[in-house]
């Protein structure tokens, strides 16, 4: 054994005798089944993602929405399968970057934890971004002062206004998970409330006769039915972004109480009932709007961005500030839950100095990795003021730019698995199951997305139309990003080469193991 990992092995005995934090010093047992799968919903975000993404999904796939969630759901199902059964073995709060260095050694796993914080830093700037969006909405409905929606538009305004809300979600998670907790109860409570109010108050006005939408067919349900594979690829982008979260669940194992068990278990919780919200809530908007592209149809680029901006009065009528409310507290509870996931895996990769020693602290007080934290925070802030600055359309770019970021560390954990539990695949019908079948299907379904994305997305004609000198903005980011990744990766192994000379962390190594 060589001399780093002996000496971790005392301040192992240390911390396991305070069985009150883990060994990266989080508070243990702080969150039960509810709660995780509260966190896990509220990550994910539905109000949010019905309003950002049934306009863009219809413009790709048109009424075939119950059919592109169906199918995004099955490798989302897959992959959680994966997640559970790497949780199970090995619980630990860098999820993707822990399991995947398992497995395929610290190069490749460096490379999934690089994904997984890239689509948080995406989607926490693009969480902000609508919640700015639906904050004027709200005070223009609240004051009668319609032109206070239009606030939004002024790029200083939305840029101050996004960064105050960014750093309000910062200062809630540095206070510790118990309050994260508290917080989401409240909110996620709230917008699902309201979002099944929206849904009765369309199909009884459906019922009525009071709607200029589609009659319900079953031919929505038919994947078959989309025309190409690249308008069925870039929906099931969108549809696997509009799922994406839950795993946020698995990175507070080290917290949760029983977290080998409760967090996968809750993992499957929140994508199921997620799976439900979407399909009754896509049928009433369909119902309801139609996919026209003048007034509220969903087609009408005018309403994309934010189809419930357009849907609030017709369907709720005086009680439309309440969906405006609604998707403002998705937005909000999704922005400071998100925040759990990427600092927790930065908190891992400098805990297994993947990173400078700074990113492995944890606040004494708290229990919660502040500096992490913040610097999730600082870098998604950035990350906005600059997309805003290059394209007015940075809401729809972000989104398909998320879609590939997200498919590349899923189905890269979902492979993951299928080679660490490699000696005992095949040792019962259980573990061919769903250590072998399950996640080879997830993973390898998520692959061929991203690459059909990347392709498609080299045209500036898929999602907004903006370029770079001729390319695509989506490709730009999404593969821009992972390049930047590896060349900072290898700006880091020259300075601290312990990590990936395998001295940290190891396919042999438990979630206990501390490197000095």
């Amino acid at each position: 054994m060589n001399r780093s990992v002996s000496g971790a092995t005392s301040t192992v005995r240390t911390l396991q005798d305070t069985p009150s934090l883990s060994p990266k010093g989080l508070a243990r047992g702080q969150l039960g089944l509810l709660a995780i799968v509260v966190i896990g919903i509220s990550t994910i975000a539905p109000a949010y993602v019905l309003t950002s993404t049934l306009g863009l999904t219809v413009a790709e796939i048109g009424v075939y929405l119950p059919a592109i969630f169906i199918v995004g759901f099955i490798p989302m199902f897959l992959v959680a399968l994966a997640y559970k059964e790497l949780n199970a073995d090995s619980p630990d709060s860098g999820t993707t970057f822990t399991w995947v260095t398992k497995a395929f050694g610290p190069f490749i796993g460096w490379m999934g934890g690089w994904g997984l914080l890239a689509a948080n830093i995406i989607v926490l700037s693009n969480l902000a971004g609508v919640a700015v969006d639906f904050f004027y909405l709200f005070l223009a409905q609240l004051t009668g002062n319609d032109s206070l929606a239009d606030l939004t538009t002024n790029k200083a305004i939305n840029i101050v206004t996004c960064l105050t809300f960014m750093a309000l979600a910062v200062w809630v998670s540095c206070r510790g998970i118990r309050t994260t907790k508290s917080v989401q109860y409240v909110l996620v409570g709230f917008q699902l409330l309201v979002l099944a109010w929206y849904t009765i108050q369309a199909f009884s006005r459906i019922a009525a006769g009071n709607a200029s939408g589609l009659a319900f067919s079953w031919e929505w349900f038919n994947p078959f039915g989309i025309e190409s594979f690249s308008a069925f690829a870039a929906g099931l982008s969108l549809s696997i972004f509009a799922f994406w979260g839950w795993d946020v669940c698995l990175t507070v194992s080290e917290e949760a109480k029983n977290g080998r068990r409760t967090s996968g278990l809750a993992a499957t919780i929140a994508a199921a009932v997620i799976l439900a919200i979407y399909l009754i809530g896509s049928i009433a908007t369909i119902m309801f709007a139609g996919t026209g592209d003048t007034g509220i149809g969903l087609n009408n680029p005018d309403n994309s961005e934010n189809i419930f901006t357009s849907l609030a009065t017709p369907v709720m009528g005086p009680f439309a500030i309440l969906l405006s409310l609604a998707v403002l507290s998705s937005c909000g509870a999704s922005l400071q839950s998100t925040f759990v996931s990427p600092a927790r895996t930065l908190l891992a990769m400098g805990y297994y100095k993947a990173l400078p020693a700074r990113f492995g602290s944890v606040n004494p007080n708290t229990n919660s990795p502040v500096y992490a934290t913040i610097f999730a925070g600082v870098l998604s802030g950035g990350f906005y003021v600059l997309m805003r600055i290059i394209s007015e359309n940075v809401l729809n770019d972000t989104i398909q730019a998320l879609g590939l970021m997200i498919c590349f560390y899923y189905g890269l954990t979902a492979l993951a698995c299928v080679w660490y539990f490699r000696a005992s695949l095949f040792s019962s019908v259980r573990n061919i199951l769903f250590r072998f079948v399950a996640p080879l299907l997830g993973g390898l379904g998520l692959i061929v997305v991203f690459l059909q994305t990347a392709i498609d997305s080299w045209d500036p004609a898929f999602g907004s139309g903006s370029e770079l000198f001729g390319v695509g903005l989506v490709f730009v980011i999404g593969i821009g990003i992972l390049v930047a990744g590896a060349v900072i990766m290898l700006i880091i192994r020259a300075r601290n080469p312990e990590f990936f000379k395998g001295q940290t962390l190891t396919e042999e190594s438990s979630a206990l193991v501390i490197p000095e």
